[in-house]
């Protein structure tokens, strides 16, 4: 039976799932990598190619850390109603489902830049430490929808 994402349970002892997450922007996209066995993420970097080229670039990082899945930061208001940006992380999620036929899984991403800026990150680091903060907020979720206690953090929804 699968889970709410889609993906088989994994059996005890099974490897870990492991996952890119971006920190989507119109100029940049943050990149960062984790596993469900750590339930960490590192930032990896930030895009600032546009077009087929930032595709070109994920394509890349998608052959050299072969990701089970991917997810993407959705900003929403803080009431969580939708804005502009809402729609073009949502359609980017969506090209890069189509472009790559991995998973998608989209996650609320309020405040993970500033979070990202408080904890020191700077320049386009802030992308990739924002995309970070994402994907291990979906790693808690998935921890906790397990009955797991991923260490540190806070588990926020994740919609995908």
């Amino acid at each position: 039976m699968r889970d709410a994402e889609g993906l088989l349970p994994a059996a005890p002892g099974a490897g870990a799932r492991s996952f890119l997450a971006f920190d989507y922007g119109t100029r940049r996209v943050g990149v960062a990598s984790g596993n469900t066995l750590l339930g960490q993420a590192t930032p990896l970097t930030t895009l600032t190619q546009e077009g087929d080229a930032r595709f070109a670039a994920i394509a890349r990082l998608l052959d050299e850390w072969h990701p089970d899945a991917l997810v993407v930061g959705v900003p929403v208001f803080p009431d969580g109603a939708a804005h502009e940006n809402t729609r073009r992380a949502q359609r980017f999620a969506r090209q890069l489902q189509g472009r790559f036929g991995l998973p998608v899984h989209e996650v609320d991403e309020r405040y993970t830049t500033t979070e990202a800026l408080a904890a020191g990150a700077r320049g386009d680091a802030a992308d990739a430490a924002a995309a970070a903060i994402i994907l291990e907020q979906h790693l808690h979720a998935l921890d906790a929808r397990r009955g797991g206690h991923a260490a540190g953090g806070h588990a926020e929804p994740s919609h995908g």
